[in-house]
């Protein structure tokens, strides 16, 4: 593109000329000029003509963003997206964690569900590994973390919420779709593919995925040393197993445009994996002077432990001619079945404590679960909105198990069953400016639980709760490239089946059960967050304290040398955190990515007297690096430093890990991708150390796994990546749930 200036009356000097194309340019970036120099001059004019040398503006669209109740980042934007997985873009995200083993992490925990298009997805949430490492980042928009929901999408349960959301559009022509496929060298076949087509007015995407764990890869191995204070006994207890199986997941997405204001959307999701657990474990037990107590050996093996989950969904969004204006109807039913098969065979038994020589325990559980959700987004002029909405939820979990000893003890059978209904109604107040951002809500929630025997062996019993649930947050935008927000939340947990069941499983060394019981617990955390988002560095700072009275922990007791398992709300849990994310572009081609959280954690049982407390450090760090020949290249390091709790018994040590890849594109539009990879290539095994440090014993643990790898993966784009299903902007999303099977 050329640019003349013809002026018969230009006498000024040659720097305003250059002033002025200097002006073009910055009016018309990203455009390629290529001028030369032809200048004539006489007394009463100039005319001039001027043709600039190859110069290229580049504009680079902002990748961060942060709304009042969430961090954005646009996956779009981020050029190496056309190639590369969901799970790579997910390193790149402020207050999100990825080690070389793909596992998730968000604000430095695994306390978080995954949403796809603003409401809950299983199968992400269970299988999020298997699905981000599969799926290319090119059908993704923009990959957000809630870090502060209001009140009607509220974090149940959940420190944050890992929000993906899709891409869309209207224009497509034929199918397009996506293959992916990998292979490790621990066996590990990975496959995903996804299909999207539209007709007419109606836009369907389909998806399927698939995962091997060999039993080469899930090899894993543990040793127990354990001390009795009551009788001042040791305890060595020593294990070596594996787990392989396969994992199924496929979706199927629907959208249909009713007109300009409604819309009609429905998906379908499901889920299922079928392990073969097996291994050998060998226990001693001696006293304080190393004689010898008793010894036994056993086999254990699981052969039909399955798990499958279904969910469906439909929504209705209508638009009304008020802008901004949105009434939304959702229904939601999820069930879930998991059935488990446990055989236990014992050998060289030397006065071993127990008559029998082997167990069979078999345990079926069943969670069906029906929402029905109404949300009315109104806008009140300018820069203020009002959101009302009611929800109900019907939660039914029922569970039967049998332990059968093949000895002298005669067969336990438990049948147990449980239900949860919950009505909910909520306001939420948002309001934007220039400046300032804000939003305020508050939430009510009344559950009714009742819990009964089809068995007969106890009573059946009942209880109601009432909740309050407030939130807020308050933004102040410092400059164009700072802000600074302060929120403050609070989150419920409510008990799932496995903490409800009362049914008692025995083995030689446990015994453990559910307390039915139990009640739902609330947490609250403030938090403050400094961003700043510049042209070469993006940096966010957040300090934050969360607290919690009467939550769901563990209770741990030890009589005659054998550990005693249950549920009680009695924790009480504080933890300061100060997280840090930095991004930093040094050099054209060359990106460094830091995620860091750095947190101090207090644990305490008032009634027992116990207490755990701790500083640990948990980072991430990820260079990556453009080379020659369209190569890129990826290093990793993660890990914990410090020795933190986990438990008001459990102390965990540091560990660490790091990984290397380097890919590259091939074909039109780089629609072939090849990457390798190596995990750990200097490890052959990780090691994991804790202790119990409070109770009636005290023990060391430590557990090995494999970690070195190398892998090769393959991912092809065919047609159009221009446009998916459709869904509306709110759904249903249930996360309150704790240690149930809906958690995957």
């Amino acid at each position: 593109m050329k640019r003349f200036i013809n002026n018969k009356h230009f006498n000024k000097n040659m720097k305003s000329v250059n002033a002025f194309f200097t002006f073009l340019l910055f009016v018309c970036p990203n455009v390629m000029m290529a001028q030369q120099d032809s200048t004539s001059v006489s007394n009463d004019s100039i005319t001039w003509n001027k043709e600039l040398e190859s110069v290229v503006i580049k504009a680079q669209k902002q990748l961060i963003k942060q709304d009042i109740d969430r961090i954005g980042y646009d996956v779009q934007t981020d050029e190496e997206s056309k190639t590369q997985t969901v799970m790579d873009m997910l390193r790149k995200v402020p207050m999100v964690s990825v080690d070389g083993e793909d596992n998730i992490t968000v604000k430095g925990n695994s306390n978080y569900k995954i949403y796809k298009n603003g409401h809950y997805d299983p199968n992400l949430s269970k299988n999020a590994k298997e699905v981000m490492k599969s799926m290319p980042a090119s059908m993704v928009k923009r990959i957000e973390v809630i870090t502060d929901p209001g009140a009607r999408e509220d974090a149940e349960g959940v420190d944050a919420i890992l929000n993906i959301v899709m891409m869309d559009g209207s224009k497509l022509d034929g199918i397009t779709g996506v293959v992916s496929a990998s292979y490790n060298s621990l066996n590990h076949p990975n496959l995903y593919t996804s299909l999207t087509g539209q007709m007419g007015k109606l836009l369907l995407s389909l998806d399927y995925g698939y995962g091997g764990m060999s039993s080469k890869e899930t090899e894993n191995s543990q040793v127990t040393e354990r001390t009795f204070l009551e009788t001042g006994n040791h305890l060595l207890a020593k294990s070596a197993g594996s787990n392989p199986g396969d994992i199924h997941y496929a979706n199927l997405n629907a959208s249909y445009d009713l007109d300009s204001l409604n819309l009609l959307s429905a998906s379908f999701c499901g889920y299922f994996y079928k392990l073969n657990v097996k291994g050998d474990g060998q226990q001693s037990l001696s006293n304080a002077s190393d004689q010898h107590i008793y010894s036994f050996s056993n086999h254990y093996w699981m052969p039909g432990y399955s798990h499958h989950s279904w969910n469906g969904r439909l929504d209705y969004e209508h638009k009304t001619r008020q802008k901004g204006e949105r009434i939304t109807l959702s229904y939601m039913l999820a069930l879930t079945r998991q059935h488990t098969d446990q055989e236990n065979t014992y050998a060289d038994l030397a006065n071993a404590p127990f008559v029998y020589t082997s167990s069979l325990q078999t345990e079926h559980e069943r969670f069906t679960e029906h929402t029905l959700q109404a949300d009315w987004l109104r806008p009140l002029g300018k820069g203020h909105k009002l959101e009302i909405g009611t929800k109900y939820i019907d939660r039914n979990n029922n569970s039967h198990n049998t332990q059968d000893f093949r000895g002298s003890l005669p067969t336990t059978e438990n049948q147990f069953e449980h239900t949860t209904r919950v009505i909910a109604g909520y306001a939420d107040y948002i309001y934007n400016s220039n400046k300032w951002s804000a939003r305020a809500g508050l939430r009510y929630e009344f559950s009714y639980l009742k819990g009964c025997y089809p068995d007969a062996s106890s009573s059946s019993f009942s209880h109601s709760l009432n909740d309050w649930v407030p939130q807020a947050s308050l933004k102040y935008q410092l400059t164009e490239s700072q802000s600074l927000k302060l929120n403050y939340t609070t989150s419920i947990n409510r008990p799932g089946i496995s903490y409800l069941n009362p049914a008692v499983v025995t083995s030689p060394s446990v015994v453990q059960q559910g307390n039915p019981l139990l009640v739902s617990s609330l947490s609250q955390s403030i938090a403050m967050i400094y961003m700043y988002i510049g042209t070469r560095l993006t940096l966010q700072l957040a300090p934050s304290y969360r607290f919690s009275n009467g939550g769901i922990a563990s209770i741990q007791t030890a009589k005659d040398d054998v550990r005693y398992l249950t549920f009680d709300n009695i924790q009480r849990y504080r933890r300061f955190g100060f997280e840090q994310y930095v991004q930093w572009k040094p050099f054209d081609g060359t990106t460094l990515v830091v995620n860091n959280n750095l947190r101090y954690e207090h644990y305490e049982n008032p009634n027992l007297g116990y207490r755990t407390f701790g500083w640990s450090d948990n980072y991430y760090a990820n260079l990556t690096q453009q080379l020659p020949w369209k190569l890129q290249l990826y290093i990793s390091s993660y890990g914990k430093i410090g020795r933190s709790p986990s438990t008001v018994y459990n102390m965990q040590h540091s560990w660490f890990g790091y990984y290397f890849s380097l890919q590259r594109s091939f074909l039109k539009d780089d629609r072939l991708t090849v990457r390798l990879s190596a995990n750990a290539p200097f490890n052959k095994q990780w090691s994991m150390e804790a202790d119990v440090v409070n109770g009636d014993f005290y023990d060391h643990q430590t557990s090995w796994n494999r970690a070195r790898s190398f892998s090769l993966s393959l991912t092809w784009r065919f047609g159009s990546l221009k446009a998916s299903v459709k869904k509306t902007e709110h759904s249903i999303e249930n996360d309150d749930v704790v240690g149930g099977i809906t958690k995957g």
